[in-house]
């Protein structure tokens, strides 16, 4: 692939301006409450960037095209529930989760589970983030190789030191920063991508005018089990995973904490809509692409150069700011759930998380390394399910319905329904996917042990 000097100058003064923002001045974490929590003094403003900047990666911009050139309007489900889920954590789930005081969602859920569940909990849940980690440094490649023709390893390596460079510096301080940023950057990307795309078009009369109404312009395009299915798995996966509630905990108060998750379920939804208008119009004057293809390859033809280097090192830092939300989420849980005995108090902690993290990332590239021709796919399912059949019910449970006693069901929960899932991936014995396969087996578990009526809990 050619590039001009106009397109390498504004994708690296980007990239170079969006981690300077990562390291240098307020953003920098200067101890280890900072650079897990923000201090809790993060603004509605800093736990949106959080939220968005970890939640809204590749699969909102490059996969929202991609569906859309193949499916069309369903393509929506992915930013329309994102948007769904954060409106439930904006509602319900908020308020009480930055009441606890908690760090995270093992130590919350052991508030009311007991603690004997936290430590299994925290290893099925980092494992899930963990799988999910190599998933995003496998699309980091994925663009690194395609832009700059490089080898799938040199790509790898590169979107590692990305990676790591990006998190390390402030931690959940500078993600409320860069992922405003970020936001900003994704937003003018998009939506220039898509007006242009209509314009191009001929208007909506002639973006419409290739494409039958069913099932391009339906929801519902590839299947009412499979819309459904997709909208599950957003709310589940948002609501089981650290690295988005950690924004809920770092907020300055609970009022703080709702106003931001509400303004992510504001503002992420639409996102999905440029893309599919993207990903349509080139579905009608260019089929024979491939389809993961769609959003790069118009953003090159379409776009002046100058803003095609901003746009590409936006793609780029979406999916490098998933990867590094992800990192941090699982040196938190393994910091202050799995080695609080061991590293608690000390006068280091900052470079103790620091250090947690950096392994965390280097484990992840030694597993990308040795499945490199792996799908990613096969390993975002993997990752979901752990995080869903390990926390959605027993965090629900917890929150609304905190009086009854569900010690018991939590324990046993947490130990099967994860285990089952960590089965049925390596052994697809049925045809149910590992997430509702265990999400189904955590809440027989609860429905099995709920008291009965005039019983006390």
């Amino acid at each position: 692939m050619t590039l001009d000097l106009s397109f390498l100058l504004a994708f690296f003064a980007t990239l170079a301006g969006i981690f300077y923002l990562a390291w240098g001045g307020k953003a920098r974490a200067t101890n280890g409450a900072d650079y897990v929590l923000t201090g809790r003094k993060a603004s509605s403003l800093n736990v949106f960037g959080a939220i968005t900047g970890t939640l809204v990666g590749g699969a909102s911009t490059i996969g929202t095209a991609q569906l859309a050139f193949m499916y069309g309007l369903s393509a929506w489900w992915f930013t329309l529930g994102a948007g769904l889920a954060c409106l439930f954590l904006g509602l319900f789930i908020a308020v009480p989760l930055r009441q606890s005081q908690a760090q995270t969602i093992p130590e919350f859920i052991a508030l009311y589970h007991g603690e004997r569940v936290r430590t299994a909990a925290s290893l099925f849940t980092a494992a899930g983030m963990f799988i999910q980690i190599v998933a995003q440094l496998l699309a980091c490649g994925a663009v690194m190789a395609v832009l700059f023709d490089l080898s799938m390893v040199a790509s790898a390596t590169i979107s590692v030191l990305l990676v790591a460079f990006f998190t390390l510096g402030g931690g959940m301080k500078s993600a409320g920063v860069t992922g405003m940023i970020k936001m900003v950057l994704i937003y003018l990307t998009m939506a220039v991508a898509g007006l242009v795309a209509l314009n191009l078009a001929g208007g909506w009369r002639g973006l419409t005018s290739g494409f039958a109404a069913w099932p391009w312009f339906s929801l519902f395009g590839y299947g009412i089990k499979e819309g459904v299915s997709d909208l599950v798995s957003m709310l589940v996966g948002v609501i089981s995973t650290q690295t988005y509630l950690q924004a809920i905990f770092s907020a300055n108060n609970s009022s703080v904490a709702r106003r931001g998750t509400l303004l992510s379920a504001a503002l992420i939804p639409p996102l999905g809509l440029f893309g599919i208008l993207v990903g349509l119009f080139m579905r009608q004057t260019m089929p024979e692409i491939q389809s993961a293809l769609a959003l790069p390859t118009f953003i090159l033809q379409h776009l002046p150069s100058g803003f095609a280097g901003i746009a590409f090192a936006t793609l780029l830092i979406a999916a490098v700011g998933t990867a590094s939300g992800l990192a941090l989420g699982v040196a938190t849980t393994l910091k202050v759930d799995l080695l609080r005995y061991w590293l608690q108090n000390k006068p280091s902690e900052l470079l103790i998380f620091r250090l947690i993290t950096l392994a965390v990332v280097v484990g992840a590239f030694i597993l990308l390394l040795s499945n490199l021709g792996s799908a990613i796919m096969d390993w975002s399912f993997l990752s979901m399910g752990l995080r869903g059949a390990t926390l959605c019910f027993p965090l629900l449970f917890a929150v609304f319905l905190p009086k009854t006693n569900w010690r018991q069901a939590g324990f046993v929960s947490i130990m099967v329904a994860p285990t089952a899932v960590v089965l049925l991936g390596f052994f697809p014995i049925t045809g149910i996917p590992p997430l509702f396969f265990g999400l189904g087996l955590s809440l027989l578990v609860f429905l099995l042990t709920l008291p009965l009526p005039g019983t006390k809990s």
